[in-house]
């Protein structure tokens, strides 16, 4: 029953909307569906399957019951804990448009300096438009801004305002939903229809479909970008328990000193 609702229903809401329900419902699907066959290594809990999640074509068995992650969140998740110095070294973190799965955890951290921000998130510190940010130059060490780039019109300047931010010797993390077998990023703003953008972009408020040059766009604003496929560090057996998307590329970005 759980499981007909979400692959019915669930891709309707809105994620902002999934944050301020999910303090109440997430128990309730965590007690269901415990087992032992897949697991979320952003809290350790396994379950017997994972959720279903999309909006045109929902992905069967990605969605985590306890944190509400998706594949990216449990990637990214595992490449902060193993291959950064996030969660040991004191720094000032920036993180765009919080992740529930990230929030209250990155909060614990007392080494951290952390600071949220979004224009419409009920979890930002800080309500703020991406392409004009209220902070100084070089004020943070360590920057994550997941999937939001591709719901900016204007990501150059966006691009631009991440740089300036970012401290010399600082990271930037900044997944976007991305087509690899695309060699070119591929926008429309003639496309109007929610439906057909949803059918055509992924998401009804997705204003572009990143290919391969989106790593070198990056560059071209000033990053030295390292293309991670974290996933080959992995095992297939890892994969599939953690539910992740075999190949998904973590752009790391740095400002170089």
């Amino acid at each position: 029953m759980i499981k007909y609702f979400f692959k019915k229903g669930l891709s309707l809401f809105p994620r902002p909307f999934l944050i301020k329900v999910s303090y109440y419902i997430k128990p309730i699907f965590s007690f269901f569906l415990k087992g032992t066959n897949y697991t979320d290594p952003i809290d350790g809990k396994s379950f017997r399957t994972f959720l279903p999640y999309g909006y045109e074509n929902p992905r069967p068995n990605v969605l985590s019951p306890s944190t509400l992650s998706l594949e990216r969140h449990r990637l990214l998740w595992l490449y902060l804990k193993n291959e950064t110095d996030l969660f040991t070294k004191p720094q000032n973190l920036l993180h765009f448009a919080p992740e529930q799965a990230f929030y209250n955890r990155f909060k614990k951290l007392s080494h951290l300096k952390y600071t949220t921000t979004d224009l419409i998130s009920p979890l930002a510190d800080i309500k703020a438009d991406i392409c004009h940010l209220p902070f100084k130059d070089n004020e943070f060490d360590f920057i994550l801004c997941n999937h939001v780039l591709e719901h900016i019109p204007d990501d150059t300047t966006a691009m631009q305002e991440l740089f300036r931010v970012l401290a010399p010797g600082g990271m930037a993390i900044m997944q976007i939903p991305q087509d690899l077998n695309r060699a070119t990023t591929f926008e429309d703003d003639t496309i109007t229809d929610p439906k057909e953008r949803t059918r055509i972009f992924g998401q009804y408020d997705h204003v572009r479909v990143y290919g391969r040059d989106y790593f070198n766009k990056l560059r071209s604003i000033g990053f030295h970008v390292s293309e991670v496929d974290y996933t080959s560090s992995l095992s297939h057996q890892q994969i599939d328990q953690f539910r992740l998307a075999q190949g998904e590329i973590i752009p790391v970005c740095k400002k170089l000193a």
